[in-house]
């Protein structure tokens, strides 16, 4: 990073209206105030439905935006916001599809007043389809696309995985690069558009790899029998001597024959890697050479290998990770992730809340960049 590098981040000088919602449109938000865009977030003056774990001024998916609340069933208040578009490249919503147009604030109203808006729509189902306008949540948007399907033993039932793959990686990751592309495109045309972003949507999309390998006759859907899934015993996880657990991945030859060396220095009998009706019992040699040591000693032997094992954190632990501190992946107190990605020039910021008030924020907005 040079020393001249703008601390304002790659989105500097981008303006947003978020309607407060749950779930994937704030995280999307958290991530472009983090990229240094400016955040007017709409609120409403009623307590939201859902009981969140954390209040908005303690939960860091909130941080870097200025806070108006406005009550979009009045029309004073639809007419306020409305006038504000023409001075925004961003509009985030998350509501049910039709609530937006029912309050006269869907695309058609917005791109009227604004034509360079990028109006930008998250949910769990699309804005169309039989299941549009039925509640979800990110197991239920998951269990459609093969995902959760294939996540988890054989023998129990399938694991959702967090609210990661679903919310967050299919949803807010998607809608970021939606709004992201329509902003060049809407910089270079001045033609603002809608981006229809959906959690099954993005989620499909993140399975293009595994429908490939399906197609080629490479992945099964039965659960627990494929090369990525856990199943494979040079691609899963292990417990240690105490009770914790290192993970492998050693696919590659090269890798693989690293990792039996390290691990089986000794051994001439085992049977070969893509051997898999002997798979069973290349897993029971694995595992009884990684419970004779320590989670710790084998993080020792393993270092600076390429033998693709690492430890299994938690994220009590993670934080204090050699490699994490070296490159200041936490900051604050308690630590949190810091921003990502991370840019040479125009560095990324773990945002905090924004000095102005809105009041403020609207003045400069509306008298022009």
């Amino acid at each position: 990073m040079s020393a001249g590098a703008s601390a304002s981040g790659p989105l500097a000088g981008v303006r947003v209206v978020e309607l407060a919602g749950v779930g994937p449109g704030p995280f999307a938000g958290m991530l472009l105030a983090d990229l240094g865009a400016e955040i007017l977030l709409i609120e409403a003056p009623r307590a939201r439905e859902a009981q969140m774990p954390l209040p908005p001024e303690r939960d860091p998916i909130w941080r870097g935006r200025v806070r108006l609340t406005l009550d979009l069933k009045e029309a004073a208040d639809r007419e306020r916001l409305l006038g504000l578009l023409g001075s925004v490249d961003l509009l985030i919503e998350g509501f049910r599809p039709g609530v937006m147009e029912r309050l006269g604030l869907g695309p058609e109203a917005c791109l009227a007043r604004a034509p360079r808006l990028v109006y930008g729509r998250i949910t769990g189902w699309g804005q169309e389809g039989p299941l549009a306008r039925t509640a979800g949540h990110d197991p239920d948007y998951i269990a459609i696309t093969g995902a959760l399907h294939a996540i988890g033993y054989p023998d129990r039932p399938p694991l959702p995985p967090l609210n990661i793959v679903g919310d967050f990686a299919g949803g807010s990751l998607y809608l970021v690069m939606g709004l992201l592309a329509a902003l060049l495109h809407a910089r270079q045309t001045g033609r603002g558009q809608v981006v229809d972003a959906s959690i099954v949507d993005g989620t499909l999309s993140l399975l293009t790899m595994a429908y490939a390998m399906r197609g080629a006759g490479q992945w099964s859907d039965a659960r627990g029998a494929n090369l990525l899934d856990g199943s494979c015993p040079f691609g899963t996880c292990y417990e240690t001597a105490d009770g914790h657990y290192m993970a492998v991945c050693a696919l590659e030859p090269s890798f693989y024959a690293e990792f039996v060396r390290a691990l089986l220095p000794e051994a001439r009998d085992l049977p070969g890697q893509w051997e898999r009706r002997r798979w069973p019992e290349l897993r029971a040699r694995f595992a009884a050479a990684f419970r004779q040591r320590s989670r710790a000693e084998w993080i020792a032997h393993f270092e600076g290998s390429d033998a693709c094992v690492a430890p299994v954190l938690s994220l009590g632990e993670a934080p204090a990770f050699p490699h994490h501190v070296a490159r200041g992946a936490f900051v604050g107190e308690p630590p949190m992730p810091a921003a990502a990605p991370r840019f040479s020039a125009t560095p990324a910021r773990h945002a905090p809340r924004l000095a102005d008030d809105a009041a403020a924020l609207l003045a400069r907005w509306q008298g022009g960049r």
